[in-house]
């Protein structure tokens, strides 16, 4: 499945992995709840690294 998302070279989601409580990573994190871009992104993924990318963000869904 083609995307056209740049989630995966997103600079927020950079800032987010550098300093995670950095006003831009929170920010960036509280994004990705509601983003349809991330979800389609994240739906867009194989199962295993769909599974890595929830542990690494502790992410519910």
């Amino acid at each position: 499945m083609e995307t056209k998302e740049n989630c995966e070279n997103c600079k927020m989601r950079a800032k987010y992995d550098a300093k995670p409580n950095s006003f831009a990573g929170r920010f960036w994190r509280w994004h990705i709840n509601w983003c349809p871009g991330w979800k389609k992104y994240m739906a867009s993924l194989d199962e295993n690294k769909r599974a890595k990318i929830k542990e690494n963000y502790r992410l519910k869904n």
